[in-house]
C-alpha cells in the first residue's frame, strides 16, 4: 500500500544514489504538481469545467477515472487529494483484498479522528475487485470516511456494481495527443529540477517524433522510452547525443493499444465490422491491420468476417459466406504471412458486396415468435407417419409432395401453425428479402409464388 498526506512528489526529497543520480523513474519525477501543468484532459479541466471547479474548491466527490493506461488517471488522483488537503492513500486491485481494504479503511478512520482530515482512497485497476469486494467500501463512502477514486480501463458500465456507479461519478479520460505528448517530452528535456534538464541533451526533432509515435498516447510509457534512450546516449565531442540508432533500438518491439478482452480489443472490432458494413474496403483493411500489428489472432478476424458474411450480407451476396471460409482455410494451410493477405481478400470482397441483413432480421422475428407463441401443434399434413397407428391418425394426409407438382411447388399448401396466420388465413411472413445482388431475384421469386398461392386460394 502506497500513502502519503497530499503525496505529490517533492523533487527535493527525491531518492538519490550515492553519486547524486535521481533513483526515481523519470515518469514519477515528471507528475504535474497543479491543474496548470496537469497535460490533456481539457474536455474535463479547461477553465470553467465543472471537474476543475470542484477541485480547485476543495470540494471533490467520488468518482470514478476511465480510460487507456498512461492518460493520468493517478496524477490526477493525487491532485484531487492535494487540493483537498486530504491524506492520500492508494491500493491496487491487482495485488489487495478484503484485508488490504479494511487496513485502507481503518488508517482512513484514525486519519480522521487524530487531524480532522478526510483521505482520498485511490482504487487502481478498481474493476479487478469483484461484488463483495467492491461493496466493501459502500458504507465509508456513505459515511464520508472516504473520499473514493477508482480507476479503471474496462468500461464501467459492464465491470461495476450498480451501488458502486450510484455513489461515484464517472469520467472518461482520453488518450493524449501527439502534440500533447511532443510538449511532456521536451518539458522533460528541459526541466532541471524535475527531469533531465541538467543532462544536456541532444535529440533531433524527427526522433522526438518517433518516441512520440512509438508511446501511442500513453505518457508514462513515452517517459519510459526517453529514460531508456538516454541510458543508451553516446557522448560525441562531450556531448549527450540521442542518435537516430538508439532511438530504433527502443522503440523497436513496442505495441499499440489492444488489451485483447478489454474495451479497445472490442472498440477495434466494432470498427473493423462496421467498416465493411459500411461498404469501405480501406476502413476494413486499417482496422484489420491495426488489430494485426497489435497482435490480435488473424483467425478472429476471420471469424468475424464470416459472421458478418452471414449478418450484414446473406443471400444478397452467398459467395460471400464461402470466401470468407476459403480465406479462413488458406490461413490454416499457409500460415500467417500469405493467409493474412487471404483474409485481406476476403474482407475487401465483403466490403464491396451487396449488402442484406434481412436473413439476420427473419431469424431474429422467428426466434420472438416461437418464444411467445407457445408450443403450437404442428399441422397434421405435415407430421411424419412412419407407423401404420400413425396414418390411420391421418397423418401425412393431404400433404402434397412439391417434386410432383407444377414448378416443384405446392400452391395453396400452408407450412405454419394456423395460429400464424390472420384473420385473413394469410401466414406471417418473416423474410423480407432487399432489392440489392442476388435478394432482388428471390424478392421476385416470393413474390411470385405468393400470386401461385392467391390463385389457389380463389
Amino acid at each position: 500500500m502506497h500513502m502519503g498526506q497530499g503525496d505529490l512528489l517533492d523533487s527535493q526529497d527525491q531518492k538519490k544514489s550515492n553519486s547524486g543520480k535521481v533513483l526515481s523513474p523519470l515518469a514519477d519525477r515528471m507528475r504535474p504538481d497543479s491543474l496548470d501543468n496537469y497535460l490533456g484532459q481539457t474536455h474535463l479541466l479547461a477553465e470553467g469545467k465543472p471537474l476543475r471547479v470542484a477541485l480547485q474548491s476543495g470540494n471533490p466527490h467520488s468518482m470514478i477515472f476511465w480510460g487507456p493506461p498512461g492518460v493520468g488517471k493517478t496524477t490526477l488522483a493525487r491532485l484531487i487529494a492535494h487540493y483537498a488537503e486530504a491524506q492520500f492513500l492508494a491500493i491496487s486491485a491487482v495485488l489487495s483484498g478484503v484485508k488490504e481494504i479494511r487496513q485502507a479503511i481503518e488508517q482512513a478512520r484514525q486519519h480522521f479522528q487524530i487531524y480532522q482530515q478526510t483521505t482520498v482512497l485511490f482504487v487502481d485497476e478498481v474493476h479487478r475487485f469483484n461484488k463483495s469486494q467492491q461493496d466493501a467500501f459502500l458504507p465509508y463512502i456513505e459515511d464520508g470516511t472516504i473520499l473514493f477514486v477508482g480507476a479503471t480501463t474496462e468500461n464501467p458500465s459492464f465491470e461495476l456494481n450498480n451501488a458502486l456507479l450510484s455513489r461515484a461519478r464517472v469520467y472518461l479520460l482520453k488518450v493524449l495527443s501527439q502534440d500533447e505528448l511532443l510538449s511532456l517530452l521536451n518539458l522533460a528535456l528541459e526541466d532541471e529540477l524535475r527531469g533531465l534538464g541538467t543532462e544536456k541533451l541532444t535529440i533531433i526533432e524527427d526522433d522526438k517524433q518517433h518516441l512520440v509515435m512509438a508511446a501511442d498516447g500513453d505518457a508514462r510509457k513515452l517517459l519510459n522510452l526517453l529514460e531508456i534512450s538516454v541510458d543508451l546516449a553516446e557522448v560525441i565531442d562531450g556531448i549527450n547525443v540521442i542518435t537516430s540508432n538508439v532511438i530504433t533500438q527502443v522503440v523497436s518491439g513496442t505495441s499499440q493499444r489492444f488489451d485483447k478482452g478489454g474495451d479497445l480489443f472490442y472498440d477495434q472490432i466494432s470498427a473493423f465490422h462496421k467498416s465493411v458494413r459500411g461498404s469501405s474496403p480501406d476502413g476494413a483493411l486499417y482496422w484489420m491491420s491495426r488489430m494485426i500489428t497489435a497482435g490480435c489472432d488473424p483467425l478472429y478476424i476471420a471469424r468475424r468476417l464470416l459472421a458478418i458474411a452471414s449478418e450484414d450480407i446473406g443471400n444478397a451476396d452467398p459467395r460471400a459466406m464461402q470466401i470468407s471460409l476459403n480465406a479462413w482455410d488458406a490461413f490454416e494451410r499457409l500460415g500467417p504471412k500469405e493467409g493474412n493477405r487471404a483474409i485481406a481478400q476476403a474482407a475487401v470482397y465483403c466490403a464491396l458486396a451487396p449488402k442484406s441483413n434481412a436473413v439476420y432480421l427473419a431469424f431474429n422475428a422467428s426466434m420472438e415468435c416461437a418464444k411467445e407463441s407457445g408450443s403450437l401443434e404442428v399441422p397434421v399434413h405435415l407430421r411424419n407417419a412412419p407407423t401404420q397407428l400413425m396414418k390411420s391418425l391421418g397423418y401425412g394426409d393431404e400433404y402434397r409432395y412439391s417434386h410432383n407438382e407444377a414448378e416443384a411447388f405446392s400452391a395453396g399448401q400452408t407450412y405454419l401453425p394456423p395460429e400464424l396466420s390472420d384473420s385473413n388465413g394469410q401466414a406471417i411472413q418473416f423474410y423480407f428479402p432487399q432489392s440489392r445482388g442476388l435478394e432482388i431475384k428471390l424478392k421476385e421469386k416470393i413474390k411470385y409464388l405468393q400470386s401461385l398461392d392467391n390463385k389457389e386460394k380463389e
